[in-house]
Protein backbone atom coordinates (compact mmCIF):
# COMPACT_ATOMS: atom_id res chain seq x y z
CA UNK A 1 0.00 0.00 0.00
CA UNK A 2 1.92 3.07 -0.80
CA UNK A 3 2.31 5.88 1.33
CA UNK A 4 0.04 8.78 0.61
CA UNK A 5 2.63 11.70 0.08
CA UNK A 6 2.23 14.52 2.94
CA UNK A 7 2.27 17.79 1.48
CA UNK A 8 3.61 20.62 3.85
CA UNK A 9 1.55 23.23 5.13
CA UNK A 10 1.81 26.45 3.15
CA UNK A 11 2.91 29.39 5.27
CA UNK A 12 0.10 32.41 5.76
CA UNK A 13 0.60 34.86 3.41
CA UNK A 14 1.71 38.49 4.57
CA UNK A 15 -0.89 41.43 5.62
CA UNK A 16 -0.66 43.35 2.38
CA UNK A 17 -3.54 46.06 3.44
CA UNK A 18 -1.57 48.47 4.71
CA UNK A 19 -0.28 49.27 0.62
CA UNK A 20 -3.65 51.30 0.22
CA UNK A 21 -3.35 53.56 2.68
CA UNK A 22 0.68 54.00 2.03
CA UNK A 23 -0.14 54.54 -1.71
CA UNK A 24 -2.71 57.53 -0.75
CA UNK A 25 -0.08 59.06 1.19
CA UNK A 26 2.26 58.67 -1.32
CA UNK A 27 -0.64 60.19 -3.89
CA UNK A 28 -1.39 63.11 -1.27
CA UNK A 29 2.66 63.98 -0.85
CA UNK A 30 3.45 64.21 -4.22
CA UNK A 31 0.05 66.60 -4.44
CA UNK A 32 1.78 68.73 -1.71
CA UNK A 33 5.18 69.11 -3.30
CA UNK A 34 3.07 70.25 -6.52
CA UNK A 35 0.89 72.46 -4.86
CA UNK A 36 4.08 74.20 -3.13
CA UNK A 37 5.81 74.45 -6.68
CA UNK A 38 2.87 76.29 -7.95
CA UNK A 39 2.53 78.66 -5.30
CA UNK A 40 6.16 79.45 -5.88
CA UNK A 41 5.27 80.35 -9.98
CA UNK A 42 4.00 84.04 -10.76
CA UNK A 43 1.86 82.38 -13.42
CA UNK A 44 -1.67 82.27 -11.44
CA UNK A 45 -3.48 80.85 -14.37
CA UNK A 46 -1.72 77.62 -14.07
CA UNK A 47 -1.67 77.52 -10.61
CA UNK A 48 -5.61 77.40 -10.75
CA UNK A 49 -5.89 74.83 -13.59
CA UNK A 50 -3.60 72.67 -12.16
CA UNK A 51 -5.62 72.89 -8.69
CA UNK A 52 -8.79 72.38 -10.26
CA UNK A 53 -7.40 68.84 -11.57
CA UNK A 54 -5.87 67.58 -8.53
CA UNK A 55 -9.32 68.45 -6.30
CA UNK A 56 -11.38 66.88 -9.18
CA UNK A 57 -8.68 63.75 -9.31
CA UNK A 58 -8.18 63.34 -5.49
CA UNK A 59 -11.43 64.25 -3.96
CA UNK A 60 -14.16 65.65 -6.76
CA UNK A 61 -14.15 69.13 -4.69
CA UNK A 62 -13.24 72.06 -2.68
CA UNK A 63 -10.35 71.34 -0.13
CA UNK A 64 -6.86 72.33 0.99
CA UNK A 65 -6.03 72.95 -2.93
CA UNK A 66 -9.27 75.09 -3.57
CA UNK A 67 -8.09 78.16 -5.14
CA UNK A 68 -9.63 81.98 -5.12
CA UNK A 69 -9.69 84.14 -8.11
CA UNK A 70 -10.09 86.88 -6.79
CA UNK A 71 -7.04 86.29 -4.30
CA UNK A 72 -4.19 88.72 -4.76
CA UNK A 73 -1.07 87.18 -6.87
CA UNK A 74 2.11 87.42 -5.75
CA UNK A 75 2.49 89.80 -8.98
CA UNK A 76 -0.16 92.20 -7.92
CA UNK A 77 0.88 91.99 -4.29
CA UNK A 78 4.69 93.10 -5.41
CA UNK A 79 3.23 96.06 -7.29
CA UNK A 80 1.04 97.29 -4.31
CA UNK A 81 4.35 97.12 -2.33
CA UNK A 82 6.06 99.28 -5.04
CA UNK A 83 3.24 101.84 -5.39
CA UNK A 84 3.46 102.02 -1.37
CA UNK A 85 7.17 102.84 -1.91
CA UNK A 86 6.74 105.26 -4.54
CA UNK A 87 4.14 107.19 -2.74
CA UNK A 88 6.57 107.33 0.07
CA UNK A 89 9.34 108.28 -2.35
CA UNK A 90 6.96 111.24 -3.73
CA UNK A 91 5.88 112.31 -0.12
CA UNK A 92 9.27 112.54 1.59
CA UNK A 93 10.31 114.61 -2.11
CA UNK A 94 8.13 116.93 -1.72
CA UNK A 95 8.68 117.27 1.79
CA UNK A 96 12.33 118.09 0.83
CA UNK A 97 11.07 120.13 -1.39
CA UNK A 98 8.99 122.40 0.63
CA UNK A 99 11.58 122.40 3.35
CA UNK A 100 13.98 124.18 1.06
CA UNK A 101 11.35 126.86 0.36
CA UNK A 102 10.25 127.61 3.68
CA UNK A 103 14.12 128.15 4.28
CA UNK A 104 14.78 130.35 1.44
CA UNK A 105 11.89 132.41 3.04
CA UNK A 106 12.82 132.66 6.36
CA UNK A 107 15.59 133.89 4.90
CA UNK A 108 14.07 136.37 2.89
CA UNK A 109 11.84 137.69 5.54
CA UNK A 110 14.77 137.92 8.10
CA UNK A 111 16.96 139.62 6.18
CA UNK A 112 13.87 142.17 5.41
CA UNK A 113 13.31 142.17 8.69
CA UNK A 114 17.25 143.31 9.75
CA UNK A 115 16.69 146.12 6.56
CA UNK A 116 13.80 147.45 8.48
CA UNK A 117 14.89 147.63 11.92
CA UNK A 118 18.63 149.37 10.71
CA UNK A 119 16.49 151.63 8.46
CA UNK A 120 14.28 152.33 12.51
CA UNK A 121 17.83 152.91 14.22
CA UNK A 122 18.90 155.21 12.14
CA UNK A 123 16.32 157.39 11.92
CA UNK A 124 15.79 157.38 15.26
CA UNK A 125 11.55 155.72 15.21
CA UNK A 126 11.95 153.51 17.70
CA UNK A 127 9.10 154.74 19.31
CA UNK A 128 7.13 154.68 16.12
CA UNK A 129 8.01 152.07 14.67
CA UNK A 130 8.47 148.27 15.29
CA UNK A 131 8.61 145.20 13.50
CA UNK A 132 7.78 141.13 14.68
CA UNK A 133 8.93 138.00 12.52
CA UNK A 134 6.51 134.94 13.67
CA UNK A 135 5.44 131.78 11.73
CA UNK A 136 2.67 133.44 9.58
CA UNK A 137 4.28 136.78 8.97
CA UNK A 138 6.91 140.15 9.16
CA UNK A 139 4.92 142.20 10.62
CA UNK A 140 5.63 146.08 10.46
CA UNK A 141 3.51 148.47 12.87
CA UNK A 142 3.63 152.09 12.78
CA UNK A 143 1.52 154.54 15.40
CA UNK A 144 -0.80 156.38 14.19
CA UNK A 145 0.35 160.07 15.00
CA UNK A 146 3.69 159.18 12.80
CA UNK A 147 1.32 159.18 9.81
CA UNK A 148 -1.93 161.21 10.22
CA UNK A 149 -3.62 163.83 12.41
CA UNK A 150 -6.00 163.07 14.89
CA UNK A 151 -9.08 161.88 13.22
CA UNK A 152 -7.75 161.82 10.00
CA UNK A 153 -6.75 159.56 7.53
CA UNK A 154 -4.35 162.24 4.85
CA UNK A 155 -0.97 161.04 5.37
CA UNK A 156 0.95 163.33 6.75
CA UNK A 157 3.65 165.15 4.09
CA UNK A 158 6.20 164.44 6.17
CA UNK A 159 5.58 160.88 6.28
CA UNK A 160 5.44 160.03 2.79
CA UNK A 161 8.92 159.51 2.87
CA UNK A 162 8.35 157.26 5.33
CA UNK A 163 5.58 155.09 3.13
CA UNK A 164 8.32 155.13 0.55
CA UNK A 165 11.51 153.88 1.93
CA UNK A 166 9.14 150.64 3.38
CA UNK A 167 7.63 150.24 -0.57
CA UNK A 168 11.56 150.28 -1.43
CA UNK A 169 12.41 147.52 0.72
CA UNK A 170 9.43 145.18 0.06
CA UNK A 171 10.04 145.79 -3.77
CA UNK A 172 12.99 143.17 -3.09
CA UNK A 173 10.77 140.49 -2.29
CA UNK A 174 8.00 140.91 -4.88
CA UNK A 175 6.16 137.41 -4.70
CA UNK A 176 4.86 137.78 -0.96
CA UNK A 177 1.36 139.18 -0.10
CA UNK A 178 1.05 142.05 1.90
CA UNK A 179 -2.03 143.76 4.07
CA UNK A 180 -2.10 146.99 5.13
CA UNK A 181 -4.49 147.25 7.80
CA UNK A 182 -6.01 149.82 9.93
CA UNK A 183 -6.57 150.19 13.98
CA UNK A 184 -8.40 152.29 16.07
CA UNK A 185 -9.05 153.22 20.04
CA UNK A 186 -12.26 152.60 20.97
CA UNK A 187 -12.96 156.37 21.51
CA UNK A 188 -16.17 156.71 19.20
CA UNK A 189 -14.96 159.16 16.51
CA UNK A 190 -17.44 162.58 15.79
CA UNK A 191 -16.26 164.28 12.90
CA UNK A 192 -18.26 165.05 9.17
CA UNK A 193 -15.75 162.81 7.46
CA UNK A 194 -15.91 159.73 9.12
CA UNK A 195 -19.04 157.61 11.05
CA UNK A 196 -16.87 155.72 12.83
CA UNK A 197 -13.62 154.24 13.69
CA UNK A 198 -13.77 150.97 11.24
CA UNK A 199 -14.72 153.87 8.33
CA UNK A 200 -11.26 155.73 9.69
CA UNK A 201 -9.20 152.32 10.45
CA UNK A 202 -10.72 151.61 6.46
CA UNK A 203 -9.77 155.02 5.02
CA UNK A 204 -6.10 154.88 6.61
CA UNK A 205 -4.94 151.60 5.65
CA UNK A 206 -6.06 152.17 2.33
CA UNK A 207 -4.74 155.78 2.54
CA UNK A 208 -1.17 154.59 3.69
CA UNK A 209 -1.67 151.12 0.79
CA UNK A 210 -1.55 153.90 -2.14
CA UNK A 211 1.29 155.30 -0.99
CA UNK A 212 3.26 152.08 -0.73
CA UNK A 213 1.71 151.72 -4.81
CA UNK A 214 3.32 154.23 -6.10
CA UNK A 215 6.28 152.23 -6.31
CA UNK A 216 5.83 150.98 -9.85
CA UNK A 217 7.67 147.96 -8.83
CA UNK A 218 5.22 146.93 -7.01
CA UNK A 219 2.83 144.20 -7.79
CA UNK A 220 -1.10 145.69 -6.61
CA UNK A 221 -2.51 141.88 -6.93
CA UNK A 222 -0.34 141.31 -3.86
CA UNK A 223 -1.87 144.71 -1.77
CA UNK A 224 -4.95 144.48 0.36
CA UNK A 225 -6.10 147.38 2.80
CA UNK A 226 -8.32 146.28 5.92
CA UNK A 227 -9.93 148.18 9.03
CA UNK A 228 -9.96 146.75 12.08
CA UNK A 229 -11.49 149.29 13.55
CA UNK A 230 -11.61 149.38 17.54
CA UNK A 231 -11.62 145.52 17.47
CA UNK A 232 -8.15 144.08 17.40
CA UNK A 233 -6.26 146.18 20.29
CA UNK A 234 -3.05 145.31 21.21
CA UNK A 235 -3.19 147.08 24.53
CA UNK A 236 -5.77 148.37 27.24
CA UNK A 237 -8.02 151.10 26.20
CA UNK A 238 -8.69 152.13 29.44
CA UNK A 239 -5.58 154.43 29.48
CA UNK A 240 -3.91 157.41 27.26
CA UNK A 241 -1.00 155.26 27.07
CA UNK A 242 -2.59 151.86 25.83
CA UNK A 243 -5.17 154.14 23.31
CA UNK A 244 -2.22 155.15 21.68
CA UNK A 245 -0.76 152.03 21.25
CA UNK A 246 -4.22 150.17 19.61
CA UNK A 247 -4.23 153.25 16.87
CA UNK A 248 -2.17 152.04 14.37
CA UNK A 249 -1.13 151.12 10.66
CA UNK A 250 0.54 147.50 10.62
CA UNK A 251 1.77 146.87 7.04
CA UNK A 252 2.03 142.27 7.07
CA UNK A 253 4.40 140.30 4.75
CA UNK A 254 2.39 137.13 4.79
CA UNK A 255 4.31 133.75 4.56
CA UNK A 256 3.51 131.50 1.70
CA UNK A 257 5.32 128.25 3.30
CA UNK A 258 3.57 128.13 6.50
CA UNK A 259 4.32 125.12 8.82
CA UNK A 260 0.71 124.22 10.20
CA UNK A 261 1.25 122.26 13.03
CA UNK A 262 4.02 125.26 14.85
CA UNK A 263 2.72 128.45 13.56
CA UNK A 264 -0.51 128.65 16.33
CA UNK A 265 1.11 127.73 19.11
CA UNK A 266 4.63 129.94 17.96
CA UNK A 267 2.33 133.03 17.18
CA UNK A 268 0.56 132.55 20.52
CA UNK A 269 3.68 132.34 22.29
CA UNK A 270 5.87 134.31 20.05
CA UNK A 271 8.76 132.08 20.41
CA UNK A 272 10.08 133.76 17.31
CA UNK A 273 9.08 137.32 18.10
CA UNK A 274 11.28 139.89 17.59
CA UNK A 275 10.64 143.44 18.66
CA UNK A 276 11.85 146.68 18.44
Amino acid sequence: MSKKTRHEEHEEHADESWLLPYSDLMTLLVALFLVMYAMSATDAKKFEEMSQAFSSALNGGGGVLEYRSDAPTSTELDQGKQDKQNNVIAQNTGSAELSKLRAKEQEDLENLKKQFDQYIKKNGLTDSLSTKLNQSQLLITISDNALFASGQAVVKDESRQLAKSISTMLQQFPDYDVLVQGHTDNIPISNSSYSSNWDLSVARALQFMKILLLNPNLDPVKFSPIGYGEYHPIDTNATAVGRAKNRRVEVSILRKYKDSTNATAADTAGVTDTTN
